[in-house]
């Protein structure tokens, strides 16, 4: 298991970085994502006109269209058609769609002899695996597992020790098979409603072979792959090799408008010319995906082109591989949609809670799909399907029916952090002795699976709140902000809050605290979607008045940053939630834009050379904020080494759970590893989000701090000052 771990993450990285050098040489990248995710939208919005489309070009064209309603009806139509035709070997190439189906197995059951066409397909039918990547099935193989399965499986005369020599015979040996085929079954990428043309893209060129070779072909395609028109596949044909493997285009884009006009494909003919008789069918499959199209929050996961980009960009993803983070048939980010969708909500649970909502694959996907909200919308349903627990008690005031009664013992401790924190901090410092106590930890980790090898956080007995309303604040006439004291920054990392009070104070800024801090994110993150809601809406409440009197918020945490500006769109009415995404700033980017526009960086201190080790947070990057903590403390005379790990791994609750950890902390050592080398080893580290700090901290085995921290001198207060 080990070597395929390694095997996946070296990969899916491989693809992930050549997506950013291969999109970077896009100058309308954005803009061919945009127009991307229209066709898809609009695709989807007039689905049942198109289908009926397509099936009239399809027909004028000669060829045969069948749409099934589920997978049984699906395998049935296949099976028949291969009957017909008297097909006693059929030839496959790569598609999802009749994984999905079982298609392989149903016509195995008639005697049929199923051959997979993709290398890697094959290699998975050889060993009876199932695929572990979307777009590279066997990404969990090494070369030299591959050798041995060859080795074991054909005897072969040569050995095979290089990757050329196992291509060749893979070549040689899949060659005899296709060309003795009767039938070759293909998935379609996209299908335009208007001609009845087919794309088909491919790295290997077998899908051509699958085609040309035998006078059957059998096209199996979820209808979300119907699109309006053949020049609506110009963005989708930039996009899909860049998103899934950073090829600039692949290999192998056929346009096929069966059953024989192709501008990419040669069929045989006679000596007139006239390439025979070939039958084409088309199967177009629903399988739950006309009920996904009604509903509201899985629509989106119909957008999905399958380039595996969510895959490549999970850190989770990267550490457990496809077989682990998916289902029957789906992986990475976007299968908790389609599982859901297709299999239904316990197939999706078993894997839900790898998506840890960090959001990198939000940018990496090329048509813009939420896949976080999916997950969490996912985690939310199966929620309430869960049998009765405990723990009622943690509510923190919210209507009895926010959640379910059964809601898990886990969730709903994680997700009402804020009732821990409170009682953390008023109890401070008993709280913490208590709960780290070893009868405790053991307690938590057999009932709530609380990992007793994480440390738990230290609560403050004065909270960020308590410290500001005993103090007098700079008064600032000309500006006016309200810092937005998330649950760690108010009751465990109050140095943060104060650091980060005096540096805008330095600046001539008004700090004002509200009396509000828990933001709904940590129920948000257990898909405790009503609950999250309440928490939003007191956000709403406390923080709108301030935006409409003219003062900014001010935000230190970076998800609840994030959460402001993507997920309250979810959970407040429009105007509320655009009034709180316009008015509302994370830390750095607020400061960085102060000395932009006129304050006196002299304020604040400096750097005179202090070697810094920083890593952003995630849902920063994802927003693009991040470069202005950088920027700042390289003004001000830092020397900053920036961390190209793209993850911590601590996620928040998820690198506090048992079953959990080992992944979080995998994921983590890439992080720390950067900080432990030579030249970086001896930096101050410092991070931006709570869960990064954390991570850092528990690995390096040192001190981690906020990099606004660094820049007023320890302890000193900055009201006389001004």
């Amino acid at each position: 298991m080990a070597a395929e771990g390694e095997a996946v993450a070296e990969n899916t990285r491989g693809f992930n970085d050549g997506r950013y050098e291969s999109v970077a040489a896009l100058e309308d990248y954005e803009a061919l994502k945009d127009e991307a995710r229209a066709v898809k939208a609009d695709a989807v919005e007039r689905l049942p006109e198109l289908l009926d489309e397509l099936r009239a070009s399809v027909e004028e064209n000669g060829g045969t269209v069948y749409l099934a309603d589920d997978a049984a009806e699906a395998n049935e139509y296949v099976r028949e058609v291969v009957a017909d035709a008297g097909g006693d070997r059929v030839v496959k190439s790569k598609s999802m769609t009749t994984e999905e189906l079982e298609l392989n197995g149903a016509l195995a059951a008639d005697g049929v002899d199923v051959v997979e066409t993709d290398l890697g397909e094959w290699v998975l039918q050889v060993a009876d695996e199932a695929p572990s990547h979307i777009v590279a099935p066997a990404i969990h193989k090494s070369r030299e597992a591959i050798a041995e399965l060859f080795e074991a499986r054909f005897d072969p005369d040569e050995p095979l020790e290089t990757a050329a020599d196992l291509t060749a015979f893979a070549r040689r040996t899949l060659a005899e098979r296709i060309a003795d085929a009767d039938v070759g079954v293909t998935g379609a990428n996209f299908l335009a409603a208007d001609s009845g043309t087919m794309a088909l893209v491919t790295s290997e060129g077998n899908a051509r072979k699958t085609v040309t070779a035998t006078d059957t072909h059998v096209a199996v395609a979820g209808v979300e792959k119907v699109i309006p028109t053949v020049e609506d596949l110009a963005p989708f044909v930039e996009l899909i090799g860049r998103s899934g493997t950073g090829q600039d285009i692949t290999s192998y884009v056929s346009l096929l408008t069966p059953p024989v006009d192709s501008p990419t494909l040669e069929f045989d003919a006679d000596e007139t010319g006239d390439p025979g008789d070939r039958d084409f069918h088309l199967v177009l499959v629903d399988n739950g995906r006309l009920a996904m199209r009604e509903d509201d929050d899985l629509r989106e996961t119909l957008y999905c082109i399958r380039c595996s980009a969510c895959s490549n960009s999970c850190a989770n993803f990267q550490q457990v591989g496809g077989h682990v983070f998916g289902g029957e048939t789906y992986s990475g980010g976007i299968a908790t949609g389609w599982e859901a969708g297709v299999e239904g909500l316990d197939t999706a649970g078993e894997f839900n809670d790898l998506c840890t909502g960090c959001s990198r694959c939000v940018n990496a996907c090329p048509v813009g799909i939420d896949i976080p909200w999916i997950n969490t919308v996912v985690r939310d349903r199966v929620n309430r399907g869960e049998t009765a627990g405990g723990f009622d008690f943690l509510v923190d005031g919210l209507a009895p029916d926010a959640e379910p009664a059964g809601l898990d013992p886990q969730k709903r401790l994680f997700g009402n952090f804020a009732t821990l924190a409170r009682l953390g901090s008023a109890t401070a410092p008993l709280s913490n002795r208590v709960a780290d106590a070893a009868p405790v930890r053991a307690l938590m980790e057999r009932t709530l699976g609380v990992d007793r090898r994480r440390e738990l956080p230290t609560f403050e007995r004065e909270t960020l709140r308590a410290w500001a309303d005993g103090r007098a604040p700079v008064v600032n006439p000309d500006r006016d902000v309200v810092l937005f004291p998330d649950l760690y920054t108010n009751h465990v990392r109050t140095d943060r809050g104060k650091a980060a009070v005096r540096a805008l104070e330095a600046l001539g800024v008004s700090v004002g605290v509200p009396d509000v801090s828990a933001s709904g994110r940590a129920p948000l993150s257990q898909g405790m979607v009503a609950t999250a809601r309440e928490y939003a809406e007191r956000v709403a409440d406390a923080l709108v008045p301030e935006i409409e009197a003219g003062r900014d918020v001010v935000v230190v945490e970076p998800s609840d940053h994030a959460l402001f500006q993507r997920e309250y769109e979810r959970l407040l009415d429009e105007d509320t939630y655009e009034t709180l995404a316009a008015g509302s700033y994370e830390l750095f980017e607020y400061i960085y834009g102060l000395l932009e526009n006129g304050a006196d960086p002299e304020a604040l201190v400096d750097g005179d050379g202090r070697r810094v080790a920083y890593h952003s947070h995630c849902q920063q990057r994802t927003l693009g904020v991040e470069r202005y903590t950088e920027a700042v403390l390289t003004d001000r005379g830092f020397d900053v080494v920036t961390s190209d790990a793209e993850c911590c791994g601590m996620a928040g609750s998820f690198g506090y759970k048992r079953e959990y950890y080992d992944v979080s902390v995998a994921v983590g050592e890439d992080l720390a590893d950067q900080f432990r080398t030579d030249g970086t080893g001896d930096r101050t580290v410092v991070a931006s989000g709570t869960s990064c700090l954390e991570q850092l901290a528990d690995l390096l085995a040192r001190p981690s701090r906020h990099p606004v921290e660094l820049l007023v001198p320890d302890g000193r207060d900055v009201r006389s000052e001004n």
